[in-house]
Formats: structure tokens, sequence, C-alpha cells
């Protein structure tokens, strides 16, 4: 951890001012001569992003000045703590603009990540110190789980199989006092998965398929049941990729990755939730068995679902849980998924895709996500596509009959598995950021967590 808890927090650390443009250009004028001078010559001028190192006269660093786009920026530090020189610095009272002190933490945090499990960091990030409160707190929190959440992805499938997905859900249980359970290869027949079984079969046995459960909290509490994608590897069967859609494919459970870190907040922070975390954690694999295009099977909940493409296997294991998670009743039900190329065509790696029944609560998320700036975008379960997913020898078919719609195909195929009435959100997303930006390093990412961590505080209620 970058940041540093003390109720001394000016102690042998170098103060940080943090600043807007408008800011800037009104204190400048106010700064010693020295200091002004030194800004105007490196060109600082409270740029979000930007910072200025202020010497002192015996060489040594007196004062950093960042550039921030405003107080409650939750990225608003994060391109300084790899940027800056290494060792301790402190958020100055006395500066412009007054950070939010939990944007602060969060945003150093996760401008020090580093994936370094095979590649050490090049360098020491500098460390904040911050004076200890609940906000604080909270924030950490946060940062720990889009951490972990971020690591799951960029771990490479030969080190993040089924089995590796399991133990890490595990030992999450175990830190929080939650109950764990995996069924495992072809006993998932027995218990009525036959499509997460299907999919993953063609695994050898030491990455046979699972349906891994967690489940927390009290009785009393409502339920919310939290499905994730966890396709470990894709191939895309039968139906083969190309090398370059196979070269990304170990962050095809990013779902499942993103959902454990929901659970993580949810647990560390005590909402007042009964939580039901469900991952279908398979790799669609290719040998004799594997599952094929044409093939029929007869679901959980009793749906018949033929096979239009093997590279579809998202949906099929997906169908499976979320008809299981549907028979508790929760309260809410959200599956989180890198579940189709459409949404990415749509609207580019940045924006997951939401879908939701009621339109004034995706409106809700929105405007949360945009507030957050931790976005999402609502796309519309418009049923008049169904017919397009709807096969000659069976129920449904997980493939459209073309290639329009097909985010939308997707969702639909999902709302077949999920009872009427029941509130359901689907989130379709990248997972991965594809381009550098200030705390989001390429690689594996937490999408619309922040987000759906504070529409739950305010549908249920906080600790």
């Amino acid at each position: 951890m970058t940041v540093e808890l003390t109720h001394t927090p000016g102690r042998d650390s170098v103060a940080l001012y943090t600043v807007d443009r408008a800011g800037f250009a009104e204190r400048a004028p106010g700064l010693d001569a020295a200091s002004a001078r030194w800004l105007q010559t490196v060109g600082f001028a409270g740029a979000p992003d930007s910072h200025a190192l202020l010497p002192a006269p015996d060489g040594s660093l007196r004062a950093v000045w960042a550039g921030v786009r405003d107080a409650g920026d939750p990225w608003a530090l994060a391109a300084l703590p790899k940027a800056l020189p290494p060792g301790r610095y402190h958020l100055a009272a006395e500066a412009p603009l007054a950070l939010d002190a939990a944007a602060a933490a969060l945003s150093w945090e996760l401008g020090a990540y580093t994936f370094d499990a095979y590649k050490p960091a090049r360098r020491e990030p500098g460390r904040l110190a911050l004076a200890p409160s609940p906000e604080i707190h909270k924030a950490l929190i946060v940062a720990a789980a889009i951490a972990s959440t971020r690591d799951l992805v960029n771990t490479p499938a030969e080190h993040m199989g089924p089995a590796s997905l399991a133990q890490a859900v595990r030992l999450v249980a175990e830190q929080h006092g939650a109950k764990f359970k995996e069924t495992v290869g072809d006993k998932l027949l027995a218990a009525g998965f036959p499509a997460i079984h299907a999919v993953g079969r063609a695994a050898d046995a030491a990455r046979a398929p699972r349906l891994i459960e967690l489940n927390w909290g009290k009785a009393k509490h409502p339920r919310l049941t939290l499905v994730g994608k966890g396709v470990c590897f894709d191939t895309g069967g039968l139906d083969i990729k190309g090398a370059d859609g196979m070269r990304l494919m170990k962050k095809d459970m990013g779902g499942a990755a993103n959902a454990l870190g929901l659970a993580q907040m949810i647990m560390a922070l005590k909402l007042p939730l009964r939580l039901q975390l469900l991952i279908p954690a398979v790799e669609n694999a290719i040998a004799g068995n594997a599952y094929r295009p044409g093939d029929v099977f007869k679901t959980r909940q009793g749906l018949h679902i033929e096979i239009g493409n093997t590279d579809a296997e998202g949906r099929v294991i997906l169908c499976d849980a979320l008809a299981y998670g549907a028979e508790s009743r929760p309260e809410l039900m959200i599956d989180l998924a890198t579940l189709t190329g459409a949404a990415r065509v749509a609207l580019g790696s940045q924006l997951p895709a939401l879908f939701c029944r009621r339109m004034e609560l995706a409106r809700e998320l929105v405007d949360r996500g945009l507030a957050a700036r931790d976005p999402l975008w609502h796309l519309p379960l418009w049923r008049d596509y169904h017919g397009g997913i709807e096969s000659e020898i069976a129920d449904i078919v997980n493939t459209g009959k073309g290639a329009l719609g097909g985010a939308i195909n997707a969702a639909l195929f999902l709302e077949d598995f999920v009872p009427a009435g029941l509130d359901w959100l689907h989130i379709d997303l990248f997972a991965w950021n594809d381009g550098a930006r200030p705390g989001r390093p390429v690689g594996g990412e937490a999408q619309t967590l922040r987000t759906l961590l504070g529409y739950l505080e305010a549908r249920f209620g906080s600790a």
C-alpha cells in the first residue's frame, strides 16, 4: 500500500499543492518570485495530470505542484506516484484547491498499481501520507478490490484456469467469513448445470468446468445475487478464433473478476446484504468431446438451446448460473460478462453496455456512472429482436440470424433465463484498458464497480 495513514502527515514529507487551471491563474501572482519564475520556466499552468517539482536552495525537493480537474476527481493524483521521486508526500493544507481526501487516497493507490507477478516494477512509487478517516478507509478498500480485479484479469490463463479462479474466490471467502462451494466436472450434470458442463467438458481434468459459489451475510437482509462470466480462456471452440482474436482471451474471465471485486467491496464494507456470488468457470477448449455447432442442450431452467456458434459460449454458461441464482428470488441480480464484440463496436472499450428492464433504473445508473467517472451506457432489451434468436429445432439459439444487434441478441438470450418481475442488470464490459491513462495502465480493469457500489449503498444502505 502506498498510502500511509498517520496523524502527522506533514512530518518528514514533501508538501503537495493541488490546483486547477483557474486556481493557478489566480494564485500565481502571489507566489514568491523564484517559485513563480520556475513554474513559468517549466510550463506548469495547473493542467490536469501535470506536475512541477519546486527545488529548495540546497538542491533538495521543496514542494510539488499538481494540476487536477476538480476536488473530487477519483483520478486526481493518479499520474503522480510513478512520476514523482521516491519518497513521502502530503497534501498541503494551504493548497489553492483542497482535494477530497478519499479521492486523493483512491487516485494515489490506483496510480501506483503495477502488475508485477512476472516482471518487477522498475522503481518504487512515491508514498502519500494522509490522516486516517472513515472515508479514506473506504477508499482504500475500494482501491484494493480494484487492484485484485486487475491482477486476476492480467494473470495468464496458464496460471488462472477454472481451479485457480476457484481458489481466488475461496481465499476471499475465508477472509470475510463467507461460505464457499464448487461443483466440478461431471458433478455439474448431476447438480443440474448441463450448459456449463457442455462448454467446459473439452478441457483436461486439471481445468475441469465448475460452478463456483460464495454466500455471505445475514438471512434478514435483502438478497443480492452477482453472476460473473468465468471463461478462463476462449479458443472459440470448434468455431476457432483467429490468432488476433485469441490473443487477449485470458481476459474472458473479466466478468468473474469484476463480480468478485464487487463482492469484496460489499463484504469488506459490511453492507446489509445477503450476498450470493456465482461464477461459472470453464475453459472453452478444443478436443474430441468438444461441444459442436448444431448441438442442442437442455438447460437447468428447462429451455432447449441450439448452438449456432461455439464462440458464443459465455451466454451458454451464464444461462445455467442465472437460472440457479433466480431460484432464491433475490431482490436484485447483476451479471457482469465480457460477452460480445458487438458491445465494443458500439461503445468502445471504456463504456460497458448496460441492459436493464426498468428505464428509470437504467437512467439512474448511467447518471451515477458519469458522476463517479466510472461510466456505463444503456442499450435496450428490444423484444422485437427476439425472433432473431429463435431456433427451428429448439427454444432459442445462442447466436442471432445476422450480425446486427449482437449485444442486444445476447442480452435477450440471457433474459429468457431471468423470471419476469425479477430486478436484473446485465453489464457487457471489456475488463481491459487498451490504452494507458493515469491510474489505468494497459491491461486488466475493473469497470462499473464504484458505480454499482454507490447504487447498492443508496438502495440498501451502508454499514
